[in-house]
């Protein structure tokens, strides 16, 4: 055997171990791969059905919105017009009322002095007090 000979013949074995391991990692790649696509296949086919339920489920949100929307505006309409009510009631029977209450007050002042014997005495303020001087205070 001559030296040519020998190191084609290492150039094979080592060309035959090489292709042995690209062998057995695209077989590992072709199982993950496949792996893979049925995960995908997998979680499409749960996710299609959860994606539909989600979209009823905002379309319901949608619709509960637009009737709280109504809600709110029919609020403030009577917010509004209660606003305006107690305004009427304030100017039309405010001025009135006021000057029923004053008249009866009147009345009933003049009753009583009319019923007293002597006029009432006027108020009395007090003097302020002094403050005492102490022994620190000089």
């Amino acid at each position: 055997m001559s030296g040519g000979e020998v190191a084609g013949l290492l150039v094979a074995v080592f060309w035959a171990i090489l292709v042995s391991f690209l062998a057995v990692a695209l077989y590992r790649l072709a199982r993950t791969l496949q792996a893979a696509t049925e995960l995908v296949g997998s979680l499409t086919e749960r996710v299609v059905p959860l994606l539909g339920e989600a979209s009823a489920t905002v379309r319901s949100a949608q619709s509960q919105l637009e009737r709280v929307d109504d809600i709110t505006a029919d609020v403030a309409d009577v917010a509004a017009n209660a606003s305006a009510l107690s305004t009427t009631v304030a100017t039309t029977f405010g001025g009135p009322l006021v000057k029923v209450a004053a008249f009866g007050y009147g009345v009933r002042r003049a009753l009583g002095r009319r019923g007293a014997a002597e006029p009432p005495s006027p108020r009395v303020v007090p003097a302020p007090r002094r403050r005492r001087r102490g022994r620190n205070d000089r």
